[in-house]
């Protein structure tokens, strides 16, 4: 197990399964010494916890949780493509994407989730950039959507 694994499983999380393409494109991939992942949803066992816009169906806390479990997704991704976690140099930039009642501008608190995750599991290697944007809808109807880059050691 990788100390990043053990340091996910000192938190009392699992790294999940990949989560399969839901339409024709690649849950990761590495060019040189970065990997990109696709925008991950928050899904469990191949299902959404919850559906609908944030501020409105969601709440901005649940919201969190979910980004976190998109950081997850997308650290299960980057497993894939790389095969050990403790290959990342570092998290280089973070994007997220919350499905947002017309009013709710609490866009970069729900992100947080995803961002705390990272800098948890991987300390100074997972400070970061990042954009956290409110958009209309989400596939599936999902609340949140992270993508991340990360540069690996060479």
């Amino acid at each position: 197990m990788s100390a990043v694994e053990e340091k996910l499983a000192a938190l009392g999380l699992t790294l999940p399964d990949v989560v399969p393409p839901l339409a024709a494109y690649q849950p990761a991939v590495q060019t040189g010494v970065y990997v990109y992942t696709a925008g991950q949803l928050p899904l469990v066992e191949g299902k959404l916890p919850v559906t609908g816009k944030v501020g409105a169906e969601v709440t901005a806390e649940e919201a969190k949780d979910l980004a976190r479990v998109c950081a997850l997704n997308a650290l299960a991704a980057v497993k894939s493509v790389v095969g050990d976690l403790d290959r990342i140099a570092r998290v280089v930039k973070v994007v997220g994407f919350v499905a947002s009642a017309s009013d709710f501008t609490g866009q970069p608190g729900v992100v947080n989730g995803a961002s705390e995750l990272l800098g948890e599991v991987l300390g100074e290697k997972g400070v970061h950039a990042r954009s956290a944007v409110g958009v209309a809808v989400l596939p599936l109807d999902a609340p949140v959507e992270v993508e991340i880059q990360v540069e690996l050691v060479p």
